[in-house]
């Protein structure tokens, strides 16, 4: 017992916090639960209290992480402007901003191989964030005449997979070493060519 993390509280939360910062910098193959243990300065034995091993750590994260990403989601299109091009770029400023401010909930959600249906906590959280890109887009649609919307979840699937690339490509590592302009460019040049290539804003004159 005379690991300070026996004594901390929360062993559950700690070894979370101390995992996201190894695959933040070693990938989600990075690291092994004995090295999460030695973060969290507890013994090899201590994670098993609470994960059976380097997978439900992992979910644990990813589900921690969709909770943070919906939150940012929400807050960021209801504080949106009421233009199209404005809420989407709103919306796609939050995917670039969680990806640098919590890079390993990132690597958790998106990198580390885990599916949704992991855990039913993991496919809430996923489908809560992924529920905020929908509604964006379906309130966005209603802008077009009726036989002109694209489907709605094809609408949110193609602005999330421009943001996912953007951070992917340009975001990551180092920023601006592959291209001259910064992510925040390129996701508001994207999406403002989307958005104009379904009619929502007039053509550039």
């Amino acid at each position: 017992m005379s690991k300070r993390g026996y004594h901390h509280g929360n062993l559950r939360q700690a070894l979370i916090e101390a995992a996201l910062k190894l695959i933040a910098e070693n990938g989600p193959r990075g690291f092994t639960m004995a090295e999460a243990a030695k973060q969290a300065n507890v013994s090899a034995a201590a994670p098993y209290r609470h994960f059976t091993g380097r997978e439900e750590l992992i979910v644990a994260m990813a589900c921690e992480g969709f909770d943070l990403f919906a939150d940012l989601l929400e807050y960021a299109y209801r504080d949106g402007q009421p233009s199209p091009l404005t809420a989407f770029e709103a919306v796609g400023h939050a995917y670039l901003a969680f990806a640098r401010k919590h890079p390993g909930h990132y690597v958790a959600m998106f990198e580390s191989g885990i599916s949704p249906d992991a855990s039913r906590d993991l496919a809430a959280a996923c489908a809560r964030a992924n529920q905020v890109l929908v509604r964006a887009a379906h309130d966005l649609s209603q802008h077009l005449p009726a036989d002109r919307r694209p489907p709605t979840e094809m609408f949110a699937a193609h602005v999330t997979a421009m943001s996912h690339g953007i951070v992917e490509l340009y975001a990551r590592g180092a920023p601006g070493k592959r291209s001259p302009f910064s992510p925040e460019e390129l996701l508001e040049t994207g999406i403002g060519i989307y958005l104009r290539g379904l009619g929502f804003l007039e053509p550039d004159r």
